[in-house]
């Protein structure tokens, strides 16, 4: 089964200069360890929320606003495309994440 994972992040928080650095090397820790199970198929960081622009088509007009849909302390930071035997699985890749112990994962099934 595919997953989205949506890695969520209260932007303008800021971790430390260690934390940050630990940040960094524990998620490219599981980048690898991932990879290497074979259930992380892609990912990315995303740019920041300043960025981002929600486009809305009505009637005929195309409507753009600056800024991600939703007014929320945590964004979207980036994401993982996940291929894992069920939701049990996707949630315990999840849980290893290293945002997961400052901010939050998102899990979501593909339709099919």
């Amino acid at each position: 089964m595919k997953f989205m994972m949506l890695v969520c992040w209260a932007e303008g928080e800021e971790l430390g200069p260690e934390e940050s650095a630990a940040m960094r090397r524990d998620s490219i820790a599981w980048m690898e360890r991932m990879d290497a199970r074979g259930v992380r198929l892609q990912g990315n960081r995303l740019r920041p929320v300043a960025d981002a622009r929600t486009v809305r088509v009505r009637a005929d007009d195309v409507l753009v606003v600056d800024g991600p849909f939703a007014e929320t302390k945590e964004q979207i930071a980036g994401y993982d495309l996940l291929e894992c035997a069920d939701l049990d699985e996707a949630v315990e890749v999840a849980s290893e994440h290293p945002v997961a112990r400052y901010g939050a994962i998102e899990v979501r099934p593909y339709w099919d």
